[in-house]
């Protein structure tokens, strides 16, 4: 009867309380019953829907049973990916030139490491979206057959032998060797015969021969199920014998549950049970199935547990439909509960030991020595004429030349976290030599007859140097922005599905970037603006370029008749409905490249430092790079781009000695350089 007299805000604390002891004391929560129990108390208390919900990456929260959301998509293909600081080691491929799997082992110790201390930070501020999970789509560990797939670079190259060796490092790493809780999941992808072309990978049906399949693109995957114990297994884009991977008996049943005797998660690459059934006139797809419900029960019988995207939302309707049954649903769901239970999700952190693991170990001193490590052993020499390097630290003048001299980020590569500093390849060498006179020329871009003058220095906005910029979550620039913030340059891309800014969506959202711009010179400035869906760029009061509406994708180019002193306040609005996102905009004068002109200005130097080849803005998943030589993230032939063999030949025509610093994810034809230049490091 007292409970009369109680307050309202007694009351709800009370039930809220008690609410909360109810939930503890469901036995899935108990960690000391067996998993199979565990299993069996949480399945009971699920609801169709709510199993239906678990079944796709973004898993919504069960408020009821206290069960927080839970996102399966994270990252970590050469560290943790896509989730603000962390060490950044070198690239898949590099890593696989050192041949040193026990290294590659020690160096996933240490992502691993990383990605216990995040989470857990993560969940101690309820962060619980994107890239902030255990479960990291990590290895790639497909065959890099043919040297123009721009996603090689994310793989350990064209040896099964070394990919199986490299791959089984990365996985022990990522899952530790803990008795009781795996340290995180690791997943062999994408599964199976996927080495490319990007621009058809949707539609694509593979043909090889038998003893291709067994010889040369099966033999990681199984090595990774048997001897690695990986957790999960990610099913490829495209087709096989005319079925789309995710739902290939042949693959999934027979081969990789049957044969090889996986017990654990197969998930879907992203989107591509879509390509089942959606018709889409940018994209072509598989198109083998009527309707999305009839795609996604086919994709759960044949074995693919969990969906990165949205289709499985039709299997309600499925279930209803008698196409699948909950009995069907819930074989799926034991293996992705257990997987949860067994990373230690639903225990207390006490009771887990990687909960232990300090966040300073994110980027600390020893693991950025270990990336440098990496990369020292990464490196191949592949020509060195007359012991051209080492150069001498006496030397008393370097010409360094080249698109990637000066480029950070091109030394990210893809799937990539962010580190706190970047030293590019052009501060290396002042660092190396601090008392040398050092003469840096840009000298000509990756691939264009022309180069920019960037003058994008010369905009400012409330936030500092460069754009103010705001980010919305929906497609109307509506409510309070999602993220506010300084971009000092305006080149974003999802490709490999990065999001733009932290806690922004990858699709259904918009952005306004706003700054003023003043000229320097009264000259023609050339504004190019770039991107994948709709963007609009305003200068002054004029709307200058618009790609909007159901317009998708295109490139602008604006002429400014600018004034010395002017200022010209600047903005663009950008919209990212569906797919990938891409959005690029350059501000400054054109120049033709003009060979002979930064030939004279480094002739003088004692040794002539190119640092060219290509970029992951070039090579990559599915980009929207269209070229000469390049094409949708592949490139369509192996030639160095010809403006840098004609700027390489106009340093070389100088006498001097030419040392060529080739960046790269993939192979390079080096026909002329390797008969004219002295030293070519890759």
């Amino acid at each position: 009867m007292r409970m009369k007299h109680l307050t309202v805000a007694a009351l709800t604390l009370w039930l809220s309380v008690s609410c909360s002891q109810r939930q503890e004391d469901f036995p899935f929560r108990n960690p000391d019953l067996p998993i199979d129990e565990r299993i069996d108390d949480l399945l009971k208390r699920l609801t169709a829907e709510e199993k239906v919900g678990q079944m796709m990456n973004t898993t919504p929260a069960i408020e009821r049973l206290g069960i927080p959301e839970y996102d399966w998509w994270n990252e970590a293909l050469h560290g943790v990916a896509r989730a603000g600081k962390a060490t950044v080691f070198p690239q898949a491929i590099a890593m696989a030139a050192t041949f040193d799997d026990d290294a590659l082992h020690e160096t996933f110790t240490m992502v691993s490491d990383e990605a216990r201390a995040k989470y857990h930070q993560y969940q101690r501020d309820k962060e619980y979206d994107r890239y902030k999970g255990l479960t990291f789509w990590t290895p790639n560990i497909n065959i890099f057959r043919d040297p123009r797939w721009g996603r090689g670079m994310e793989t350990y190259g064209e040896d099964p032998y070394l990919t199986e060796r490299m791959g089984i490092a990365v996985v022990k790493g990522l899952q530790g060797d803990d008795p009781k809780y795996f340290k995180t999941h690791a997943c062999a992808k994408h599964y199976a015969v996927h080495s490319g072309p990007e621009w058809n990978r949707h539609e694509f049906d593979v043909t090889v021969t038998p003893r291709d399949l067994w010889q040369t693109y099966l033999p990681a995957f199984e090595a990774l199920v048997k001897e690695g114990n990986v957790q999960e297994v990610m099913c490829a884009y495209n087709r096989y014998q005319g079925k789309p991977c995710c739902s290939s008996d042949k693959l999934l049943i027979d081969i990789l549950r049957n044969s090889w005797g996986y017990e654990d998660i197969i998930l879907s690459d992203c989107g591509a049970i879509n390509d089942f059934w959606q018709r889409d006139e940018r994209t072509p797809r598989h198109e083998t199935h009527p309707d999305a419900e009839s795609a996604s029960a086919d994709a759960v019988l044949n074995g693919t547990d969990l969906e990165c995207g949205n289709s499985y939302r039709a299997l309600v309707k499925a279930l209803k439909d008698g196409k699948i049954s909950e009995q069907d649903l819930d074989v799926s769901l034991r293996r992705l509960l257990k997987g949860r239970f067994e990373l230690g999700m639903f225990d207390p952190d006490e009771r887990v030991p990687y909960a232990q693991i300090p966040y300073s170990v994110v980027e600390s001193p020893e693991h950025v020595a270990q990336a440098l490590e990496m990369a020292h052993k990464s490196m191949v020499l592949l020509k060195n004429k007359n012991n051209t390097l080492p150069l001498s630290k006496t030397i008393r003048k370097i010409a360094v030349v080249g698109p990637n001299a000066a480029d950070s980020t091109m030394l990210w590569a893809n799937y990539n976290g962010f580190p706190t500093h970047t030293v590019t390849i052009l501060e290396g060498i002042r660092n190396k030599v601090p008392d040398a006179e050092i003469i840096y020329e840009l000298g000509c871009n990756h691939a264009a007859d022309f180069v920019i003058q960037d003058l994008g220095n010369n905009i400012t906005s409330t936030a500092g140097q460069g754009f103010a910029s705001e980010f919305f979550n929906n497609t109307e620039f509506k409510g309070e922005a999602a993220y506010k913030g300084l971009a000092n340059q305006l080149h974003y891309t999802t490709g490999g599905n990065t999001q733009f800014a932290p806690n922004v969506n990858l699709t259904n959202f918009t952005a306004r970037f706003t700054g003023e711009f003043e000229a320097p010179e009264t000259e023609q400035v050339e504004i190019k603006i770039s991107g994948n869906d709709a963007f609009r760029l305003f200068v002054g009061d004029e709307k200058v370029a618009e790609v909007w509406e159901n317009e998708y994708g295109a490139e602008k180019t604006y002429i400014l008749n600018a004034e010395k002193g002017k200022k010209y306040p600047v903005k663009i609005e950008y919209m990212q409905r569906t797919g990938s996102a891409d959005l690029n905009f350059q501000i400054g004068t054109r120049r033709p490249v003009d060979f002979a002109a930064t030939a004279t200005k480094v002739k003088d130097a004692d040794v002539i430092v190119y640092v060219g080849g290509i970029s992951p803005r070039l090579e990559g998943e599915e980009m929207p790079v269209n070229v000469e030589g390049f094409k949708k993230g592949d490139r369509t032939n192996i030639e160095i781009p010809k403006v840098q063999q004609e700027m390489v030949k106009a340093l070389k025509a100088t006498g001097k000695p030419v040392v060529y610093v080739l960046c790269t994810g993939s192979a390079l034809a080096l026909n002329w350089e390797d008969a004219n230049i002295d030293a070519i490091l890759n």
